[in-house]
């Protein structure tokens, strides 16, 4: 038996939800192996419906268990019509993000009561199982390794684009499917800039740079930042990045399951603010990563959420302060009742490039 189509009816069941439709793709890869697109998937208490169109009836057959694969003629709106019909089914419950489009498309159907429901398949998503952290482990043994490629290629003189491109083309040689998202190398004043994507910007000498980058194995997400320095840093270099660290280190010695979000924010923010530096940490201390590069939970201070062990988050504080330049440490830990596990293996003391 599918286990996580399991999870999801005890989860169903819990709600008091009669039928569920997917239409968010990482969701339906999640509850059914499929690793297409354009599908959708329908699941009651018995039944479990995987619709898609002929260009996926093979790849769905064999990827797909137990679920009863539908190749639709005239399309998913149809089918889901049928089946509706077919099971009695008087209230639909469905993805609350998904498109306008695909709403009106259900309100279209049959005279049922559509439920909006959050983050039905992205609870269950948060707790990786042994196939998953094995993935991200994977996807993370790759970027720890795109690392230490870094730091003999980069010289002062390349662009931070350069930079990025060798960084994908290492991560895909060394077996990467894809990058988790584009990669940030961001140097010099941009460093400040939380989200900097790489630009023809010239690395200089004596430059902060920072790259947050990861990759993607199994269809899961690696996601790591270092920032390191071209040439010898300056004392105000030191002195943030050393914070940074510290703060980074206080959260990943102190974070486990069972505390809320926000405990473990506040486990970094507070080294920051007490050193005067807390107008400059302007994100939360971290995201879940699976799937996604970005998936619960949110290690925000604005979130009372409990973390639950088998999670894999980031622990990334970080300092911007505009027209100087930032600093970031990202790694991803696995979550336990007695702490954390740290799948991120690079050096982390600041490293000064001549």
């Amino acid at each position: 038996m599918n286990k996580r189509l399991q999870n999801l009816r005890e989860l169903m069941k819990e709600k008091d939800i009669e039928a569920f439709v997917i239409y968010k793709f990482v969701n339906v890869t999640y509850i059914t192996g499929f690793t297409g697109d354009d599908s959708v998937a329908l699941v009651t208490h018995d039944k479990a419906i995987f619709i898609t169109d002929g260009r996926y009836t093979e790849q769905a057959q064999k990827e797909v268990k137990d679920f009863e694969v539908i190749e639709h003629k005239t399309g998913i709106k149809e089918v889901l019509k049928e089946y509706i019909k077919t099971l009695e089914i008087k209230k639909l419950a469905f993805e609350e993000n998904i498109s306008y489009g695909q709403y009106r498309e259900l309100k279209e159907l049959l005279e049922i009561e559509l439920i909006p429901q959050a983050n039905l398949v992205e609870t269950l998503r948060m707790v990786k199982d042994e196939e998953e952290i094995e993935n991200i482990k994977k996807a993370q043994n790759i970027t720890d390794r795109a690392f230490e490629h870094l730091l003999k290629f980069i010289k002062v003189g390349m662009t931070e684009k350069e930079v990025a491109l060798e960084l994908e083309y290492f991560m895909k040689k060394q077996g990467a499917e894809d990058l988790s998202f584009d990669t940030i190398v961001a140097s010099g004043k941009r460093s400040s800039l939380p989200h900097g994507k790489a630009s023809e910007k010239v690395i200089e000498k004596g430059d902060f740079v920072t790259i947050d980058f990861g990759c993607k194995v199994g269809g899961y997400c690696s996601d790591m930042t270092r920032t390191i320095v071209m040439g010898k840093a300056s004392e105000k270099q030191k002195e943030i990045y050393n914070i940074v660290l510290e703060a980074q280190q206080k959260a990943i010695d102190n974070i486990r399951a069972g505390i809320s979000s926000k405990e473990a924010d506040l486990l970094a923010r507070s080294v920051i603010e007490e050193k005067g530096y807390g107008q400059y940490f302007s994100h939360s201390l971290g995201h879940g990563v699976g799937l996604e590069v970005h998936e619960a939970p949110s290690l925000s201070f604005k979130k009372e959420e409990i973390l639950k062990e088998g999670a894999i988050v980031t622990v990334e504080p970080g300092i911007y302060i505009p027209d100087f330049g930032g600093v970031r440490i990202e790694d991803m830990v696995l979550l336990k009742e007695d702490g954390v596990i740290n799948l991120t293996k690079s050096p982390k003391y600041l490293i000064e490039l001549n």
